[in-house]
């Protein structure tokens, strides 16, 4: 049982990170993941509109330098 939004945002990030290792491929699961983190982090700090669009961008971006890593824009040597 988890107990208030420390222990919450703590919980999806864990969560977000098994994910992301268990199945990168999976790009919903993770941008719906990064999407939950980021309202749970804006509630908990009260971020402004611009602030929360902001982190979100920052989020997508580390998941798309993931995605880069995972299937390279070459095609992987094709």
């Amino acid at each position: 049982r988890v107990d208030g939004l420390d222990e919450e945002i703590a919980l999806l990030r864990v969560r977000l990170r098994s994910a992301l290792e268990q199945r990168p491929e999976d790009f919903d699961l993770l941008r719906d993941g990064i999407a939950l983190l980021v309202r749970a982090v804006s509630t908990q700090y009260r971020l402004s509109p611009k602030a929360r669009k902001d982190l979100a961008n920052r989020m997508a971006a580390v998941l798309n330098s993931i995605g880069d890593q995972i299937l390279p824009a070459d095609g992987g040597g094709k």
